[in-house]
């Protein structure tokens, strides 16, 4: 990148200045422009929220004015790629995207990259290949795989721990539904490969029932879940679901049946969002995959500041092969809740 001098340092001075002739004009601003694939999906919210609260202490810190101006794709990537545009032709200081199209990020690489802005890709991994385009597009985010395993694990443990408590047929076989994201997307897949694979690899005999792309969505995921239900009943001994909206859908489906907490199939999501630990608490959830929305948030926060400061990103954030800044997974059940709901 070509911006090595300090950007903070660039807008401060003159607003010293100002201050100091007692002109009363307000300090210069910062742009950070943040393109969503959709704002109502609950993690991508929280993740939102973390990113403002974040970027408005670092403007109190060094008492500057700091604009945070969001963009919501809402799942259409021509949308978001025109809403990049914006942020681009306004000068923006840095952007921020939350990809709509991972196999799409070579456009929004290539426009940044012409107008010397840095981009920051989040949560939805761009292919790799684009990523490597510029030395100024960096990843913040988690490995999908990881979270498979540590869903599946979750199942495993509590088969372990009671089989009767699952297997409800007697057979052995653990009996599931999937409740699959979109169609074709990295987390979708490797979630949904990992998740099984982990109970093939302890041991655990397992039968597929039905499986359905929901798209993330607690609505479709409850539709989907009623459509089961009706066709399999009691059958279904436990659901996967690729994120915790899904999760919950498959909740809602199970309450409407008239079924109690106790007659719920074993369901397991992904994330850990506020409404998941709720539901964890009430024991209708069994068990979620924390995505760590604070510390993907905490760290385009710091991975942006360093940029405007001409520093190096590595000064700031944990790189892997000077692109990727990874974030861990962690297993959220009932026995360590508390230590999660009380970080919120």
């Amino acid at each position: 990148m070509k911006r090595t001098t300090s950007f903070f340092a660039m807008i401060l001075a003159p607003a010293l200045l100002l201050s100091g002739c007692g002109q009363g004009r307000q300090a210069p601003t910062v742009r950070v422009g943040v393109a969503l694939y959709d704002q109502s999906d609950t993690f991508i919210s929280t993740v939102t929220q973390q990113l403002e609260q974040l970027f408005q202490e670092e403007e109190q810190l060094r008492g500057i004015k700091i604009n945070v101006s969001l963009a919501d794709g809402r799942s259409s990537q021509s949308v978001q790629n025109e809403q990049v545009d914006r942020f681009l032709d306004q000068g923006y200081d840095i952007i921020c995207v939350n990809i709509v199209d991972r196999t799409a990020a070579a456009v929004i690489v290539d426009k940044a990259q012409g107008a010397q802005v840095p981009v920051i890709f989040f949560n939805r991994e761009p292919v790799e290949e684009d990523l490597r385009r510029w030395e100024g597009a960096y990843y913040v985010g988690s490995k999908a795989d990881r979270a498979g395993i540590l869903q599946g694990q979750l199942v495993l443990d509590a088969w372990r721990e009671d089989p009767a408590r699952l297997d409800r047929s007697g057979d052995g076989v653990l009996q599931y539904v999937m409740l699959e994201g979109e169609a074709g997307h990295q987390d979708t897949l490797l979630r949904t490969e990992y998740s099984i694979q982990t109970l093939t690899a302890g041991g655990l005999s397992s039968e597929k029932l039905q499986s359905a792309t929901a798209n993330w969505q607690r609505g479709q995921a409850s539709a989907r879940m009623t459509q089961w239900l009706e066709q399999l009943g009691g059958a279904i001994e436990a659901v996967f679901a690729n994120n915790d909206d899904m999760a919950l859908g498959a909740i809602d489906a199970c309450l409407a049946a008239g079924m109690t907490a106790e007659e719920l199939p074993f369901i397991v999501g992904v994330d850990a969002t506020p409404p998941a630990l709720e539901a964890v608490a009430a024991g209708t959830l069994k068990g979620t995959v924390r995505n760590d929305a604070a510390g993907q948030a905490r760290s385009i926060v710091d991975l942006s500041c360093a940029l405007l400061d001409g520093q190096s990103a590595s000064s700031a954030v944990t790189l892997e092969d000077g692109k990727y800044v990874w974030l861990a997974y962690t297993a959220v059940t009932a026995e360590n809740l508390e230590q999660f709901r009380q970080a919120q």
